[in-house]
């Protein structure tokens, strides 16, 4: 009996053994073994995290592996941070908002950049000179993205509702493209796909309004903040080191930027040089919230969220703003 209970108990003690082992990974990084990101073309921060290694090299001692994930747009980034498919991933600071509202457990950890990344973009040559033009005609659109809440609050700013127009959800490359061929009569754009059709198609920006943007937003879910917190603070020393790097070496950035999107040296410098921002507190909070604030309601009307009352406790809950205050100096 007492030969049994000790084959009992070492078994037990060498699976236990053999689960913390799995479990840790031999990882000194909080029992993990993998780093989950996303990488974007509007967000090229990520774009210099990626080719730079940085993130890989400082973890590859604490068998830390980094993985990363292409974000075609907000909507695909908040998808990935709710199924777990990502750890940490960046997205529009309205996107992050609504997705939080309507029950992603995310929290917003840093904020990579102010972009003028979306506008209400028409082909060339086309007679429409106002959003309160667009009464009745169809507008391409990525819902679930800073593009998409642009296009509700210029028309909101027109005196038109949502219905008022038809929105014709697609992927922001496939917006261009429709807009390009006349399929639309509009499209919510983004850069830099929204930059190479001014630059190469001759199109235009109907309206154009900076404060209409939401920020660049970098989020985790909240359950990988709470057990592995020291890998958050990695991930945004590692952001703060990268926006640095693009103000330091802007041509190198163009560079990269064309290179990874697959646009040209002049369609990435006016992305970079004339419409994004990377000298921004990296801190998410008051900023962001005053640009929450103003949409609020729009998002409330087009059922995006479900209430006031649930919109308003995610702007109450989702910012983390201790990692982008301790964040390292490079």
């Amino acid at each position: 009996m007492r030969k049994t209970v000790a084959v009992v108990l070492a078994a037990a003690l060498l699976l236990t053994g053999c689960v913390a082992g799995e479990d840790s990974g031999g990882s000194a990084a909080g029992g993990t073994t993998g780093l989950r990101l996303d990488y974007a073309y509007w967000n090229p921060a990520s774009l210099v995290l990626r080719e730079q290694r940085w993130l890989e090299e400082e973890l590859a001692d604490e068998g830390v592996s980094v993985s990363w994930l292409q974000s075609a747009g907000s909507n695909k980034a908040n998808e990935n941070l709710r199924a777990g498919a990502l750890d940490i991933g960046s997205t529009a600071g309205v996107a992050a908002l609504v997705a939080r509202a309507n029950g992603s457990p995310i929290k917003t950890v840093g904020v990579f950049s102010q972009p003028e990344w979306a506008a209400v973009v028409v082909a060339k040559d086309s007679p429409l000179t106002s959003v309160a033009q667009l009464r009745g005609r169809k507008v391409a659109a990525t819902k679930g993205t800073d593009p998409y809440f642009f296009l509700l609050q210029a028309l909101d700013e027109a005196g038109l509702a949502p219905g008022d127009v038809t929105v014709v959800n697609l992927q922001h490359a496939d917006g261009k493209t429709a807009l390009e061929r006349g399929d639309v009569d509009a499209w919510a754009g983004l850069d830099p796909h929204m930059a190479q059709t001014q630059v190469d198609a001759g199109s235009t920006l109907l309206y154009r309004n900076v404060a209409f943007n939401t920020y660049g937003v970098l989020n985790a879910r909240e359950e990988f903040v709470s057990t592995h917190p020291e890998l958050v603070q990695r991930v945004v020393n590692a952001y703060e080191r990268a926006r640095q790097w693009i103000v330091a070496n802007p041509d190198q950035a163009v560079e990269l930027l064309a290179r990874e999107s697959k646009v040209s040296p002049a369609v990435a410098r006016v992305v970079l040089a004339e419409r994004t921002r990377f000298d921004v507190d990296p801190v998410p909070g008051p900023a962001q919230r005053q640009v929450f604030e103003r949409v609020l309601p729009i998002l409330v009307a087009d059922g995006n969220v479900r209430t006031d009352t649930e919109v308003r406790a995610a702007l109450d809950s989702i910012f983390e703003p201790r990692f982008a205050q301790a964040r390292a100096q490079p």
